[in-house]
């Protein structure tokens, strides 16, 4: 018994607490300060689900009592009740445990977060810029899949087709805590459609997934940006040529961590709506910020863990497509599949899925359960 003590004493405060973030997010000073109010809210719904297991758990020990009580009745229907209600708790139960294990190994906090992906062609020239849209593509089919709604901030096209650069938003449930495995660069091994003679080349693309950072978690001088307004560039329409909407913003910021002053430069050709860029950019720049000051906490994070799952070398290589063989090779957790179609088609849930469970896996060692 002394498993299950310690998990329901863990539990048991965990459900004190619950209830006292119940309180506080009804009270009018914690709903006037926004800050506070939206950490409390995102604790409650994280609570929510380990308080229902909480639930489960005592109620399927208590079955497990009353079941063996049964058991010395004379009555055989009733005793055969028992056993049937006995099997199917106890089976029930070390899964609840491992569930309840899961849910307790403390949450990333960026993992609620909405993204901004930054998807780059590395070597391999025009071929690269190619797998680079070919990714781009892939990560659109799983946003639809996923029910998650993405925009292009910004891109800057191949000249074969694909994109040098492409930057885009996800929004949706829990996006970052699923897409930020995918960070790192992504090799690619086939023909180019350029190439002549047949060869398999080897060409790469560059992955970064950054949590997109609330306003009240950055500190921008808005005074101090310079704003620039331009055409936007594409295909058609009179507004093309017309219209400065596309924005541009430069903004010197000082690295807390080393001390060095850098000028940050984004542009922003989304919308044909200035205001909207403008504020796209700004977002854009927020982001970039939050993730450069924590940089050195997430080094940190993967220097303690040794781990390359979800944290650190962004230059780290992670996953190789084959598509002569059609495979995918994901180097982190040495998983190989032969679906390469349909993982392009945005099937890559799966991979993830492993990812996730590896990560949680060196997690639960950290936290001895």
């Amino acid at each position: 018994m002394g498993t299950q003590d310690s998990l329901l004493d863990k539990l048991d405060g965990l459900e004190a607490r619950f209830q006292e973030v119940s309180l506080l997010i009804t009270d009018p000073s914690v709903i006037a300060d926004m800050k506070r109010f939206v950490k409390l809210n995102r604790e409650y719904r994280d609570l929510e689900p380990v308080v229902a297991a909480r639930k489960e758990y005592i109620q399927l020990q208590k079955s497990i009592e009353e079941a063996r009580e049964l058991l010395s009745e004379n009555d055989p229907e009733m005793r055969q009740m028992a056993r049937e209600e006995l099997d199917s708790a106890t089976a029930r139960l070390p899964q609840l445990e491992e569930e309840i294990k899961q849910m307790l190994i403390p949450a990333d906090p960026q993992d609620d977060k909405d993204v901004i992906m930054e998807i780059r062609g590395g070597t391999g020239g025009d071929e690269a810029a190619l797998f680079a849209g070919d990714l781009f593509r892939m990560y659109c089919k799983f946003c639809e899949a996923k029910g998650w709604k993405y925009a292009v901030s910004s891109c800057s096209e191949g000249a074969s087709g694909g994109y040098k650069e492409i930057i885009f938003t996800v929004t949706g449930e829990k996006v970052y805590g699923t897409l930020k495995y995918e960070s790192g660069v992504h090799r690619v091994q086939r023909v180019p459609v350029t190439e002549t003679q047949g060869r398999i080349h080897t060409s790469a693309a560059t992955v970064a997934v950054l949590p997109e950072a609330d306003a009240f978690e950055v500190e921008i001088n808005e005074g101090e940006i310079k704003w620039d307004t331009f055409r936007s560039g594409g295909a058609g329409g009179q507004n093309v040529n017309k219209v400065e909407s596309g924005v541009r913003l430069r903004y010197n910021w000082k690295n807390p961590n080393t001390g060095v002053v850098e000028e940050i430069l984004i542009e922003c050709t989304e919308t044909r709506d200035q205001p909207k860029n403008k504020e796209r950019a700004l977002s854009r720049l927020r982001t970039m910020i939050y993730d450069r000051e924590h940089q050195k906490y997430m080094d940190d994070i993967a220097a303690r863990r040794k781990t390359m799952v979800s944290t650190g070398d962004r230059s780290a290589k992670i996953r190789t497509y084959n598509f002569p063989q059609g495979r995918i090779t994901d180097h982190r957790i040495n998983y190989t599949i032969y679906n390469l179609p349909a993982f392009m088609d945005g099937d890559i849930q799966d991979c993830i899925d492993k990812l996730t469970i590896a990560e949680n896996a060196e997690r639960m060692k950290e936290s001895d359960m």
